[in-house]
């Protein structure tokens, strides 16, 4: 199988509550155009804490959430242990101030790499 290449755009400098910061390279700067447009974007994120070859080796994990027992394949869960530690959450965009987006429910830790921030779109029934 073959490999590829991941380049970090930013990372998560601060958490405060449901408050986050994302903060951005400034040399991604201009593709933040817009984005305060935005009332909702997925983001995703490294799980940095998890990026060694034990956590990276899980194939099936037993849920914590909702008290389940039963063991289910990774790609099934949403552990931040897997083979590739990607992480994705939706969240609201608060705020965006040059290079700093400020949202709510972002799960991330302090910091976490960005891999990437998409924008949610209305989807026509």
């Amino acid at each position: 199988m073959s490999t590829g290449e991941v380049r970090f755009i930013g990372s998560v400098t601060d958490v405060d509550g449901d408050i986050s910061v994302i903060t951005i390279d400034e040399k991604y700067f201009r593709g933040l155009d817009k984005l305060d447009s935005y009332s909702e974007m997925d983001v995703l994120f490294w799980f940095h804490e998890r990026d060694d070859v034990n956590h990276r080796n899980v194939l099936t994990v037993v849920p914590r959430r909702h008290g389940e027992t039963e063991p289910r394949g990774v790609f099934a869960s949403h552990s931040p242990s897997r083979p590739n530690p990607i992480g994705l959450t939706r969240v609201e965009i608060i705020s965006v101030d040059g290079c700093r987006v400020t949202v709510r429910g972002f799960d991330a830790f302090e910091g976490s790499p960005i891999v990437d921030m998409k924008t949610v779109r209305a989807h026509k029934l």
